[in-house]
């Protein structure tokens, strides 16, 4: 065990892409602890998509040795945290377990959206914070400006900032030295009962599930018998280590380290992310304050394109949930799409995510419904009732009135495109908070309904700003608004795959947008097939795909007009029972192609 004066626990916090995973692979290799050869990029991202993405998706931690000049050997423990807005509570968690930050900013780029929520939220553990500017190797790198920039828009002091370049290796033993001498060392007490947070855990075949603690007070040793005090439940720890970044069996952690053990726990949704492990004969007296559960945001129901995978799908999500706890699922039924899931998601690269897993290591084909958000649905008699899917919604007039989440967003944009981001934002009932600007680049703050969000908001932005806009949200609460279920009839017959929750307001180019789309989409067939929107019962959009004809006068050369006329009747009257009688088959492609709407 190491003396608590030598121990720093410290993450590493930026905006997507300025360098987290990079910086975190230099120092790591400075210390020793990965031989050259074994080296690759981006060595803590473990996932093929975290990799194949160059995104962090998961939190690691690793321990490093670092001796420093006055001869002394540190331990330092490092967090790796995601930086993008759907992750936001990896990064919480990983933040309650650590005295201070690291600060990445791109010297090219600057301060960008998540750069300022993730320090915000930095700021609120009171973490000690180390700006360093990376990437000072690129062309476009301009110290003096970004450092100003951090003054202005985070209002820290910037002037003891490192330049770094993490891709080179440039200025990284200065990094490991401020963290040295600039961060505080960890609080605790030996002799105390054992109180330690649970960071995050995963599922091990062969071990079970592996929990990742901080350890604040006391010790945690094999053959220990601990309880998890949110869920009440005790287990005996059968080992005890340490990541560097390979697993190492230690004896024991004490106060301020940073480690794993394994105590035969079957589930990860046991080990609850932010609960206090203390020890089970002589608990500790109050628990460490928790993170706040994870609440999903985005729902959408998931069904197999094959009707017979529906078990296959079944598995694979619950081997998916075993290692992260925050997406949740329930069965439900679609007319039109047969047997599947409703699926809970943090935003919508988590969506995407999941999603792709499930293609990739499960081999499902799969069709997602149009993302949605929770609504609170008020009775006539009072009640509120919670609706993840617009196909639940109860009849109109039972209905007093319906409250749906608002965010509030902050978005980075270069000067230029300003005109487009505003004009998108009011486009998608947004009000207006502020309007600031850091140099060339405006910061905009709008508050959003999070159903305009959830769509094609991300896409539609970067397509805007070239790319070059940053934006990053959370929820502020939920506000009634005049909202309708906009229904999709395809030949008379309900598509509830395709229904949404849309504003009034907007519902009828909503209607007419997705009956064209449709309209290309779905293949001609024998009869004529009414594509119609709905709110309730009053049609607000038609489109109508006419028939395929086949050409019954053809071998009529000549001859009487009334033969020819007996052959259309006879032709119409048989495509009229067609059309009464005939299945519409809509693609799998189409529903997907359907809801990614152009504005």
């Amino acid at each position: 065990m190491t003396e608590r004066s030598y121990i720093r626990n410290f993450s590493i916090i930026a905006h997507i892409d300025h360098g987290k995973s990079t910086l975190a692979d230099r120092l790591i290799q400075f210390c020793g602890n990965v031989k050259d050869r074994e080296m690759r990029q981006q060595l803590l991202d473990s996932m093929e998509l975290d990799i194949e993405r160059g995104i962090t998706i998961k939190a690691q931690t690793v321990r490093l040795n670092y001796k420093h000049r006055d001869g002394r050997t540190y331990q330092i423990n490092l967090m790796d945290t995601p930086g993008h807005v759907d992750f936001a509570y990896e990064v919480s968690r990983s933040l309650a377990a650590c005295e201070g930050s690291l600060l990445v900013v791109d010297a090219s780029q600057g301060v960008e959206a998540q750069t300022l929520a993730n320090v915000y939220q930095a700021l609120d553990y009171n973490h000690e914070i180390i700006p360093v500017l990376n990437k000072i190797d690129l062309p476009a790198a301009d110290e003096a400006r970004v450092k100003t920039q951090i003054e202005d828009v985070i209002g820290i002091d910037a002037s003891a900032s490192i330049p770094v370049s993490a891709k080179t290796g440039v200025n990284i033993q200065y990094v490991l030295e401020a963290i040295v001498e600039r961060l505080p060392a960890p609080h605790g007490n030996k002799e105390k009962p054992l109180k330690a947070v649970l960071i995050d855990s995963w599922y091990d075949s062969y071990l079970g599930v592996v929990v990742l603690v901080r350890v604040f007070d006391g010790v945690l040793k094999k053959g220990q018998k601990i309880k998890l005090m949110q869920t009440g439940s005790a287990h005996s720890v059968e080992s005890v280590g340490i990541f560097r970044p390979k697993k190492e069996i230690v004896k024991e952690l004490g106060p301020g380290e940073v480690g794993f053990f394994t105590a035969a726990i079957k589930e990860v949704a046991d080990t609850r992310v932010g609960d206090t492990v203390t020890d089970d004969k002589n608990p500790t007296e109050t628990p460490l304050e928790g993170f706040k559960p994870v609440q999903p945001v985005v729902f959408c129901g998931l069904f197999p394109v094959d009707a017979n995978d529906f078990e296959d799908l079944r598995s694979a999500m619950a081997k998916l949930r075993l290692n992260d706890a925050s997406f949740s699922f329930e069965m439900e039924t679609s007319v039109a799409l047969g047997f599947g899931f409703r699926c809970g998601f943090l935003g919508l690269l988590h969506l995407e995510i999941i999603t792709e897993r499930l293609d990739r290591e499960f081999n499902l084909d799969l069709i997602a419904t149009a993302p949605s958000v929770v609504y609170h649905i008020y009775v006539n008699n009072g009640q509120m009732r919670e609706m993840h899917n617009p196909a639940d919604m109860p009849d109109p007039t039972l209905i007093g009135h319906i409250e749906e989440p608002w965010i509030e967003a902050a978005i980075f944009v270069p000067d230029e495109y300003l005109g487009g981001v505003l004009k998108l934002c009011q486009d998608r009932r947004g009000r207006q908070k502020e309007l600031t600007y850091t140099g060339t680049r405006a910061m905009i703050v709008y508050e959003l309904p999070l159903n305009e969000v959830v769509f094609d908001f991300y896409d539609r932005l970067k397509s805007i700003s070239r790319g070059y806009a940053s934006f990053d949200y959370q929820l502020i609460g939920y506000e009634q608004n005049d909202l309708v279920k906009m229904s999709v009839l395809v030949n008379a017959e309900p598509v509830d795959a395709l229904s949404m929750i849309v504003h009034r307001s907007r519902s009828e180019l909503r209607g007419r947008m997705l009956c064209e789309k449709l309209k290309e989409l779905i293949p001609q067939h024998l009869f004529k097939i009414p594509i119609q929107a709905a709110i309730g019962g009053r049609i607000i959009a038609r489109e109508t795909i006419s028939a395929l004809r086949k050409d019954v006068l053809a071998k009529c050369y000549g001859g009487d007009v009334s033969r020819k006329r007996k052959l259309l009747e006879k032709q119409k009257a048989g495509k009229k029972k067609m059309r009464q009688f005939g299945k519409v088959e809509i693609p799998h492609e189409a529903f997907i192609q359907a809801l990614k709407m152009q504005d």
